[in-house]
């Protein structure tokens, strides 16, 4: 039997989910991290038997964690638990030592299996331990706010979604994907046009934008491509030939329809909904990305903006998706996931 356990996720209601997914005796030893630096903060000063542990997370990522695990020689059992499901995000894991792979969002029957492997585990310690003892030492919410238990649920569903594009972008191109973590705000309109005129005087980009609505949510998904990852995306795409403006709008395309449909896809099923996505408009070769703020101004006044960023390693890529929701969607959403706040 498992005597003490650590979740360590920085999203808090990744973490409540996590526990409430632990067989009931196992409650009350139940440990909490935040972040990859506080979790091995506690696993050096206390003996945790079982480590949950996501991957996407500030100060200390988990692939760094499960690093220092090795290298200090930390006796604890590990179970990766991530959104980033891409192939080789598994096999990095389990080259770190970690006992097995979870995805999110956790489903209950491959948890019961992989924690029959861990008490199998535990047993055949023990075994060894009599043997050989040197062995064993070893929730209001405004319409125009984001609480920071809302934040977290919003975070936490676009990892989830984050995650499930990464993976099918990586299978498509057999690349590892890098999955920062996303940023989630309620801004101004203002606010928003000036971070949007920042990346375009940073490099030439060029964008594409398609609407989305459905069960009362409605917005506008703007991809944004650094031009100067076309020439590894035509690479990876297997084009060898000239890189021209239609090529390149192609590319974009493909690229768009690969992330932003994963995207809302993930999202959707998250919080039991249904989207349905407008025709793609290219804007970055006909008009600056900043006049799709002005065209939309009075209709979103003040938007739930989610920016998840996207690198590929070892490629000059990177990119980002915006997700805007507009003002009148934000109840919506706040009805849809108070749910998973509750106790």
């Amino acid at each position: 039997m498992v005597a003490a356990v650590l979740i360590c996720d920085d999203s808090n209601l990744a973490r409540k989910q996590m526990a409430r997914s632990l067989p009931a005796e196992w409650q009350q030893n139940v440990k909490f991290a935040g972040h990859g630096g506080e979790a091995l903060d506690i696993l050096q000063r206390q003996s945790i038997d079982l480590l949950f542990l996501d991957l996407n997370m500030p100060i200390l990522d988990g692939y760094q964690v499960l690093a220092a695990i090795q290298q200090q020689q930390l006796p604890v059992k590990t179970i990766v638990v991530s959104g980033d499901i891409q192939p080789e995000a598994r096999e990095r894991v389990l080259s770190y030592g970690a006992l097995d792979f979870i995805k999110k969002p956790v489903d209950q029957e491959k948890l019961n299996h992989v924690l029959g492997l861990v008490e199998q585990k535990t047993i055949q310690q023990q075994e060894e331990a009599k043997n050989d003892p040197k062995k064993a030492a070893v929730r209001s919410h405004s319409s125009f706010t984001l609480s920071n238990d809302l934040r977290d649920v919003f975070q936490e569903l676009s990892n989830v979604a984050m995650g499930q594009a990464g993976d099918l972008l990586a299978r498509l191109l057999n690349v590892f994907v890098k999955l920062p973590i996303p940023n989630v705000n309620v801004i101004e309109v203002s606010e928003l046009h000036m971070a949007i005129a920042s990346v375009e005087q940073k490099e030439n980009t060029s964008a594409i934008c398609q609407g989305f609505i459905g069960g009362g949510v409605a917005g506008e998904a703007l991809l944004i491509l650094n031009d100067s990852s076309f020439k590894d995306i035509a690479r990876l795409m297997q084009y060898d030939g000239e890189l021209t403006t239609k090529v390149e709008l192609e590319l974009l395309m493909d690229i768009s329809n690969i992330l932003i449909g994963a995207v809302l896809k993930g999202l959707a099923e998250q919080i039991d909904m249904t989207f349905s996505q407008g025709h793609p408009v290219v804007l970055g070769q006909h008009a600056p990305v900043s006049e799709l703020i002005k065209a939309n101004a009075r209709r979103w006044r003040r938007t739930l903006a989610i920016e998840i960023s996207y690198g590929i390693e070892n490629y000059n890529i990177s990119c980002d998706l915006l997700l805007l929701f507009t003002e009148d969607s934000i109840k919506t959403l706040n009805y849809k996931v108070e749910f998973l706040l509750e106790d």
